[in-house]
């Protein structure tokens, strides 16, 4: 998994600061954005979600994974994009668990792409130390080091 977003240039330490959490998934959606992999729709679809679901997105404290439905019209081809904030963002007033400071923002052209991604991810995650190193680091070359 790091491999590919390594290879394919969806890896972003950003130097925004987003106010809030709505900007941080714009922020974390900029890649896909100017990779034309999504449109400015697919953006909208990811914080309509949120609102109406609550912070699904944050699976553990310290990661969120940004996605919609699997067939949305506003999604162009299938990637994973990678966001470090410099600090964690607060999904819910007055619970940490439900802050996050890594954000995979996910787009996929069908379910079956969506589950892989999805899969991928659960596997990259599930490596002990994994999170707290993708958080300790703060460039590519500190992502490089964990291959």
């Amino acid at each position: 998994m790091l491999n590919y977003l390594l290879e394919n240039d969806l890896i972003r330490f950003s130097e925004k600061n987003p106010i809030d959490w709505k900007d941080a998934i714009k922020i974390s959606s900029e890649n896909l954005l100017e990779k034309d992999l999504i449109t400015e729709e697919y953006i909208s679809e990811l914080i309509n979600s949120v609102e109406e679901y609550g912070p699904y997105i944050v699976l553990v404290p310290g990661v969120a994974m940004p996605h919609s439905q699997a067939e949305s019209e506003a999604v162009k081809g299938t990637a994973i994009t990678f966001t470090h904030f410099n600090n964690p963002i607060s999904f819910e007033d007055g619970n940490e668990e439900k802050d996050a400071q890594l954000f995979f923002t996910l787009a996929a052209k069908n379910p079956a792409e969506h589950m892989e991604n999805i899969a991928n991810l659960s596997e990259l995650l599930m490596e002990d130390g994994m999170i707290e190193s993708l958080i300790a680091a703060r460039s590519i070359e500190d992502i490089k080091e964990l291959l």
